[in-house]
């Protein structure tokens, strides 16, 4: 606590509001673990599921695609030599394949014009999202993302997956979701896929999914990343309307039994099921 304390201090000169929501964001975080766990129950059939919520077939012509650019990915970090996974980003974790194939997935199939995500790190989420905006020939990212105050030397890196040639349909957007997920989400008027990877603390991840779900258009979707960390995603289904959720199970970069036995969950929320959007644009 005094290393965080310390950590503050020297950043409130740079960005005092960034640093007041860390602040507040590490008591909530503090707060929220004095609750048990939600009893969140994966469900490792979930790619098939989805397709069917999507009227799609199973197996996805799409998964080949995704392997091949996954592993080039990950080979230029081992090439490197740099830690990648969970924890090794100042304390995060970088997004796991799991998640992020579900991202590749939905962009591929739904091809939206409008994702928002939190939370960018190294950016792998976010290149590969990119990638395949790239493969669909539309479509555009903005990316929230408040580097780690505790970390000023990993700033640099901060989308570094993501290659030049990808950056024309991506912006970035330095800071907290409290501080720019409205505007931009009332900038753009509505959304088609929305991406949560940032601070995993139960009024976070209600504060972003709330606004996003109020500006996803139907046939939409929301993902959310380790919801087993909290009982956003729970609460946000019990209040959500007009929706269809699974819980997914996620899978490590590297092994980390402590959470992956079981944990290592992420959120899939559909509004609407497409067929079921689809209809209803018919009949209107």
């Amino acid at each position: 606590m005094i290393g965080n304390a310390r950590e503050l201090a020297q950043t409130v000169p740079r960005d005092p509001v960034g640093a007041w929501l860390w602040a507040k964001e590490e008591l909530d975080d503090r707060r929220e673990h004095r609750r048990p766990p939600c009893p969140y129950r994966g469900n490792k059939d979930w790619e098939r599921e989805l397709h069917q919520a999507l009227g799609l077939t199973w197996p996805s012509p799409f998964a080949a695609e995704f392997n091949t650019a996954w592993a080039a990915v990950m080979d230029r970090y081992k090439a490197q030599g740099i830690a990648i996974g969970r924890g090794a980003f100042a304390g995060w974790g970088d997004g796991e394949p799991g998640m992020i194939r579900a991202v590749w997935c939905l962009i591929r199939h739904l091809r939206p014009a409008n994702v928002v995500e939190t939370g960018v790190a190294r950016g792998f989420t976010s290149r590969m999202i990119l990638e395949a905006l790239e493969r669909n020939r539309k479509g555009y990212l903005w990316s929230i993302d408040l580097p780690p105050v505790q970390a000023p030397e990993l700033h640099a890196q901060i989308g570094s997956a993501v290659d030049p040639e990808l950056r024309h349909r991506w912006t970035y957007l330095r800071g907290t979701s409290r501080q720019r997920l409205p505007r931009l989400l009332r900038d753009l008027g509505s959304i088609d896929l929305f991406v949560h990877d940032s601070r995993h603390t139960e009024q976070n991840v209600r504060f972003e999914l709330d606004r996003a779900w109020a500006a996803l258009r139907p046939g939409g979707a929301v993902v959310a990343d380790d919801i087993d960390m909290n009982w956003g995603f729970n609460s946000f289904m019990r209040t959500a309307t007009g929706h269809l959720s699974l819980i997914c199970y996620a899978e490590p970069l590297r092994p980390d039994r402590k959470r992956f036995e079981g944990t290592g969950l992420f959120g899939i929320a559909l509004k609407q099921p497409l067929a079921l959007a689809q209809s209803s644009a018919k009949a209107n």
